[in-house]
């Protein structure tokens, strides 16, 4: 019986924090930007494809540099990571697992019987890839190797270079293996800075997965995909989607594409919003006893309490101050670590959540010893 472990992160989607700094989404699409009533009243509500739409699949292509016979359209990103790990893991099989993560990376092998290698990047190296130690893991049972870029909590980016040295001891060590790069972040950056390039076209061994949810602010919208350069996977794993969810809904795909055509106009402003969030938590960090990894990219970031604060006593003010992190043991740090994300808020709101998060850095108290 597949057994899927209890996620504390449910609390994200199931419970309202009046301040919440959880989150990490950019500021929403609205319907009324992506298309008229009157052309959703004339949509019909048919089936879609195993593959997705066409011209919605050539969209994605188009922004990633494969071919649109090689997308696979799905349910969220969550559910091509769902998809990939049913096709290639199997009880007693092994996953290289780069912690810390997005809590799914963990849970869904492991609920299907796959035994987890966990390689932890460290705060202290700035979350960089700790390439040494995934290398190490490999091994002939290896069938998947699960990573993000920018990486879920952090938003710390992993290079090409770092990637293609990854893929060749893989080659040597690990042959049957595959690797995911969870790219939902890809396109959300920061002021000008360019938008990265996609690990899609690599090589047949690397498979991606990304969604609307993140960096174009639709997570309403439950549509992603997945980059699949080998054929025989590609075949698979539509065959697998065929019989978890038949086909997406065309009402999704439809309005997914639309935000997609409109990366150019809805892109730009929300990475100078970042940006200014950015600035904004580097100043207020600076003024407190917490210490901070600065993302390379996404909405998010990972902040740690210094020595003196007392943890649980900052969980217990911040709830009081109705305002919410995302703990770090979601992701597989320590409680003293916590996601930060600064796309969700509106500019108003996050300059009080911050302020709401100093009250709540409390110093334990200093016990005096009696003189003599």
């Amino acid at each position: 019986m597949t057994d899927f472990a209890p996620s504390a992160m449910t609390a994200l989607i199931d419970e309202h924090a009046r301040y919440d700094l959880a989150e990490s989404t950019c500021p929403p699409v609205s319907l009324s930007d992506l298309a008229d009533p009157a052309e959703l009243a004339g949509l019909r509500l048919g089936y879609g494809t195993t593959r997705g739409g066409a011209s919605l699949r050539e969209t994605i292509a188009t922004g990633v540099g494969v071919a649109a016979d090689q997308v696979l359209v799905t349910v969220g990103g969550i559910a091509g990571m769902f998809l990939l790990a049913q096709a290639v893991c199997g009880p007693g099989d092994r996953v290289v697992l780069v912690t810390p993560c997005f809590p799914p990376a963990l849970t869904v092998p492991e609920g299907l019987g796959a035994r987890i290698d966990v390689v932890r990047a460290s705060f202290d190296d700035g979350y960089r890839l700790p390439l040494e130690g995934i290398v190490a893991a490999l091994g002939p049972r290896t069938r998947l190797v699960s990573l993000a870029s920018p990486q879920n909590p952090s938003g710390v980016r992993y290079t090409e270079a770092e990637l293609r040295e990854l893929l060749a001891a893989m080659h040597q060590r690990a042959p049957q293996a595959v690797i995911l790069v969870d790219e939902t972040y890809r396109e959300s950056t920061y002021g000008d800075a360019a938008l990265p390039a996609s690990a899609a076209p690599l090589s047949p061994n690397v498979v991606t997965c990304s969604s609307v949810s993140k960096a174009h602010g639709a997570p309403g919208l439950r549509l992603g995909w997945l980059t699949v350069t080998d054929p025989a996977l590609y075949t698979r794993l539509r065959e697998a989607k065929f019989v978890t969810t038949i086909a997406c809904s065309n009402v999704d795909e439809f309005l997914a594409e639309r935000v997609l055509r409109r990366s150019s106009a809805l892109l730009p402003p929300r990475a100078a919003f970042l940006a200014d969030r950015l600035a904004e938590l580097r100043e207020w960090a600076s003024g407190q006893a917490v210490d901070l990894v600065v993302p390379d990219g996404g909405p998010l970031c990972c902040v740690r309490l210094r020595p003196e604060v007392d943890v649980e006593a900052f969980y217990a003010r911040l709830a009081a101050a109705e305002t919410r992190v995302a703990p770090g043991p979601w992701f597989g740090e320590t409680e003293r670590t916590f996601r930060l994300g600064l796309g969700h808020l509106p500019a108003a709101e996050f300059a009080e959540a911050l302020e709401r998060l100093a009250s709540a850095i409390v110093p334990r108290r200093v016990r005096v010893g009696l003189g003599p």
